[in-house]
């Protein structure tokens, strides 16, 4: 099968396709004719070892010996172990493959179940919503399970001011429905470019950040959301509300199986829908990758692997 391949760290030019075995499922997995998946800023970190601690998951000088990248993807599965009870082949799916990666290649392994201790759970595979191509699929699992987490972590409710910084991008675009969805007032930060695309998505209110620092904004929040990680908690205190909460996603808590079906039914309701920015071809996955390192994108980059 055709994967792309980390072959250093570096620029997007380290990422080479090659031919590699095609995976085959133990008992208790699915395989995956993977259909697309995302340029994802998670992603392009690994590649460019941003953070540092990336040498340490995945090579300390160079990438682990044909290493895939790729944190979320939907697909078609093809075949099922004989311990498989919950999918067929056939089975349309969008899933998380998380820091396992591998979503950059024409076939993926996922397992059913995973272990939680000592027990078993769902696997953060699921079917993927009716209403969302393959390729508006693959966005979904990695950003907006990142911003359901973040807003549960906040314990988020109805009535409360929360600010998103970096509200234009694949985390933001999620963050505003989401909150809205919650019943919160939504104050989105971005350039004014892009006011347009946050307003028609339910934004309340918008800064533009190249005219005013959203830190100094003259309003008390409930909870400040830092999507793109360039501020912090000291700077965001003067604008947070005695019991605020700032989020920036770290330390978040821990993804539930039911997590990804939820933004399903969301998602099949019209409540949430994935911002589209760019679509790209597997053989295109170097300039996709210069593209989200330029910071310019809005909502969601996705790589076509295989034609829907």
């Amino acid at each position: 099968m055709k994967a792309i391949i980390c072959t250093q760290y570096g620029p997007p030019e380290v990422l080479q396709i090659k031919e590699i075995d095609k995976p085959i499922p133990k008992d208790n997995e699915v395989l995956i004719k993977v259909m697309a998946t995302t340029a994802h800023i998670g992603d392009t970190r690994i590649r460019r070892v941003d953070p540092f601690l990336v040498r340490l998951m995945f090579g300390l000088f160079k990438p682990k010996k044909n290493l895939i990248l790729g944190l979320e993807i939907s697909g078609i599965i093809e075949s099922v172990g004989k311990k498989v009870s919950l999918f067929k082949p056939g089975d349309e799916v969008f899933a998380l493959t998380g820091f396992g990666l591998g979503g950059y290649a024409e076939y993926r392994c996922l397992p059913e179940k995973v272990k939680d201790g000592t027990q078993e759970r769902k696997s953060l595979v699921t079917l993927k919503p009716e209403n969302l191509s393959f390729t508006e699929a693959a966005t979904v699992p990695a950003g907006a399970l990142t911003v359901l987490k973040n807003l549960q972590k906040a314990k988020i409710s109805k009535g409360q001011k929360i600010l998103i910084n970096g509200a234009s991008g694949s985390l933001g675009t999620y963050a505003i429905q989401l909150a809205k969805y919650y019943g919160a007032e939504v104050t989105a930060v971005c350039s004014s470019a892009n006011f347009d695309l946050v307003n028609s998505i339910g934004a309340d209110h918008v800064i533009d950040y190249t005219k005013e620092d959203f830190t100094q904004h003259q309003g008390q929040f409930d909870i400040v959301y830092d999507a793109v990680m360039k501020s912090s908690a000291s700077a965001c205190r003067k604008i947070l509300k005695k019991h605020g909460v700032f989020l920036n996603n770290y330390f978040l808590p821990k993804i539930m199986a039911e997590d990804l079906p939820y933004l399903k039914k969301l998602i099949e309701e019209n409540k949430l829908k994935p911002v589209m920015d760019r679509t790209y071809a597997m053989a295109e996955i170097v300039e996709a990758h210069r593209y989200v390192d330029s910071g310019h994108k809005k909502g969601n980059v996705a790589i076509r692997i295989a034609e829907e």
